[in-house]
């Protein structure tokens, strides 16, 4: 299992500073996913700086969020 998102901070364009469980920090970015129905609210810049941590990802709300392990595979170590 990877690890779970304990933190997570807006950066410019559609990005994520994700801090994890292991203290691992890595840019998550969500700019591919746009296109997809369920993800074209995050479009809205105001919206996507709402984001929050539960249950050890990422959301906005009740209504978007990413598989943990996605955010993990997905995301960029920080050199």
């Amino acid at each position: 299992m990877n690890p779970r998102v304990i933190c997570a901070e807006v950066l410019n364009h559609h990005q994520l500073l994700v801090t994890f469980t292991n203290q691992e920090q890595r840019i998550f970015d969500i700019s591919e996913y746009l296109t997809l129905p369920v993800f074209q609210g995050l479009r809205n810049l105001n919206y996507f700086k709402q984001v929050q941590v539960k249950h050890g990802t990422v959301c906005w709300g009740d209504d978007v969020d990413f598989c943990p392990d996605t955010v993990y595979l997905k995301s960029k170590p920080i050199n």
